[in-house]
């Protein structure tokens, strides 16, 4: 059976040809993540930048603000992949140094190119790192129909009202006291607050699913559209309900930071 949600060392470690990919990275420090990589990592892992990788262009091509880290195009990031030997049924496995906050978000886009064989390293590594960078064997494998499900802000707008909302960001940010990263402070109305952080435990590991179905069941609704500061770590909150067996929500990538860039859009603050 292949891993759709989380995977422990140990069953990585039982795996046979995973590709694996280190998504370590600093907001405050871009290039810290490629330096830890370099300095030891999984044996055949390659590394996926959250800017150059993981993300598109802050800017459309009609000037429009995306957002900090805007889903990049679909066909580059397949293309990325496919250059790193991913396909079709090939197991995906996903890690960080920081939680998983990066990873997941990974996690979603393998699921977006229409590729369920995909988990996140649950806690750190424990086993043998190397500094050598894999040789890449790519293939011609291509995306199939997306797993998730996403929207944009001229949409959520309608809707709101209408949707859960849940917001990932730390509780000051959430409230207003401040913000060191984007336009405004405050939130989406609506929204309510479940820092990402809060679905692992003091170890480091996601809690178990239990207790996380436990945790988000009153957050969870027909439709629940997540968002945090630049849709990155809304999406440890989508796999926290995936792994939860809470289903699959919406993700928001513009998120707060392009909410928060036009100002004919509601702010709410608490």
């Amino acid at each position: 059976m292949p891993f759709t949600t989380l995977i422990s060392a140990t069953e990585l470690r039982g795996l046979t040809d995973p590709l694996i990919l280190d998504c370590s990275f600093d907001l405050a420090d871009t290039a810290a993540g490629e330096r830890a990589y370099a300095a030891g990592h999984i044996p055949s892992a390659f590394y996926l930048h959250l800017d150059r990788d993981l993300a598109g262009p802050k800017t459309a091509a009609d000037g429009r603000f995306q957002g900090r880290h805007p889903l990049p195009a679909r066909d580059a990031f397949a293309a990325r992949l496919r250059g790193l030997g991913l396909r079709a049924g090939r197991q995906v496995v996903t890690y960080d140094l920081q939680g998983g906050m990066y990873a997941a978000r990974a996690w979603w886009m393998l699921r977006w190119l229409g590729h369920a064989e995909v988990a996140v390293l649950d806690g750190a590594w424990d086993g043998e790192r190397n500094t050598q960078a894999p040789t890449a064997t790519p293939t011609d494998w291509q995306p199939g129909t997306s797993l998730v499900r996403q929207i944009d802000a001229a949409t959520l707008l309608k809707q709101l009202g209408n949707v859960r909302l849940i917001d990932a960001r730390a509780a000051e940010r959430f409230r207003g006291d401040v913000e060191p990263l984007d336009k405004a402070a405050g939130h989406i109305p609506g929204a309510r607050n479940r820092f990402f952080k809060d679905n692992l435990a003091a170890d480091g590991r996601f809690k178990p699913a239990a207790q996380l179905r436990a945790e988000l069941q009153l957050l969870h609704a027909d439709t629940v559209v997540h968002q945090c500061g630049s849709g990155v770590t809304a999406c440890h909150n989508l796999l926290a309900m995936a792994h939860a067996g809470l289903g699959d929500g919406v993700l928001y990538p513009g998120s707060w930071s392009e909410w928060s860039a036009d100002a004919n859009r509601p702010i709410a603050r608490s």
